[in-house]
């Protein structure tokens, strides 16, 4: 845990659904939060990074902050997914160690790993085969910050370091028709089709590739105990270890949602990964375990969703 009122902690990305469930988690902790809007901070530009290090001098960095998005986005804008991501991430980090930051959490993906690689996915499994091309410029930007922090522990004894959270989901999520996540999508989808009265809703693929989903509460939980460990892995898988079907999920939102419709598959549309589930072994055997199961995360969620809908505050990025 974080023992020091002296902790000046910088939440890139503090807006992100990611870098606000960690806001909200260090709140509850004693250390000071740092954090900076978009329109003072450009995380693109070094000089601007830079200049942010030497005049907040921050003692620990929890790098949240990312381009991202779902299938169609990744297909749609490779290039920025690849070019903005390694810009920020490369930034933050080397500002850090110049800024002589003591610990850097960086906040990567499973999608790093290879698409065909054995399951459930261990961390040994990375760069041991190719990646998932729906979202190969987004796994590359978030190995080179993987990476990165790995070589700067290894080069110079600094406590950088990562985690891989699994599919994310949570209050302040992107619920943007085109370009948001599997699961806030299907949410969106799901409760305007309610709203209509609609008999049958579509969702893309064929409904069998399998996913694992994390609240996004238990990641910045999870942050907080690796921020407290003195020797954590360079990085570390952050999930629940259970996995479900696409179409299956789509059932468990429809039954929180209260939708008695016909979901149908669109087979044309790609399915990406087969299936994707993380091997948790690292993290248990560290003492940390994920609390929210995925009925009841879906039902917070939901909640929080008809709460920001209803204030106009709903995020579409």
């Amino acid at each position: 845990m974080i023992t020091s009122p002296a902790d000046r902690i910088f939440v890139a990305g503090h807006r992100g659904m990611a870098g606000s469930a960690v806001v909200r988690r260090l709140k509850s902790e004693p250390c000071q939060i740092l954090v900076a809007d978009r329109d003072r901070l450009d995380l693109c530009d070094p000089k601007a990074v830079d200049e942010y290090f030497e005049e907040q001098q921050p003692t620990g960095v929890i790098l949240a902050a990312a381009k991202v998005g779902g299938i169609n986005a990744n297909i749609s804008f490779p290039t920025e997914f690849l070019s903005e991501n390694v810009r920020m991430s490369t930034h933050v980090i080397d500002a850090a160690f110049r800024h002589s930051v003591r610990r850097l959490i960086y906040l990567g993906s499973t999608c790093i790993y290879p698409r065909d690689c054995p399951q459930p996915i261990q961390e040994s499994y990375l760069l041991q085969g190719s990646l998932e091309m729906t979202h190969e410029s987004y796994a590359l930007a978030k190995i080179v910050g993987l990476k990165l922090c790995q070589a700067y522990r290894r080069q110079y004894g600094v406590q950088f370091h990562s985690v891989m959270p699994t599919n994310l989901y949570g209050k302040g999520d992107n619920y943007h028709p085109d370009h948001s996540h599997v699961l806030p999508a299907l949410l969106r989808k799901i409760h305007e089709a309610n709203a209509r009265g609609d008999q049958s809703v579509t969702i893309w693929g064929t409904g069998t590739a399998r996913r694992e989903f994390l609240h996004v509460d238990d990641l910045a939980d999870a942050i907080v105990f690796l921020y407290g460990l003195a020797d954590p892995p360079d990085w570390v898988n952050v999930g629940t270890g259970v996995d479900m079907t696409i179409l299956e999920l789509a059932n468990l939102i429809a039954s929180v949602v209260g939708y008695s419709g016909e979901i149908l598959t669109d087979t044309s549309q790609p399915d990406g990964t087969p299936i994707k589930c993380t091997d948790m072994s690292c993290l248990h055997k560290l003492g940390w375990r994920h609390r929210v199961d995925l009925d009841q995360g879906i039902r917070r969620t939901y909640d929080d969703f008809l709460n920001e809908l209803a204030s106009g505050s709903i995020r579409e990025v």
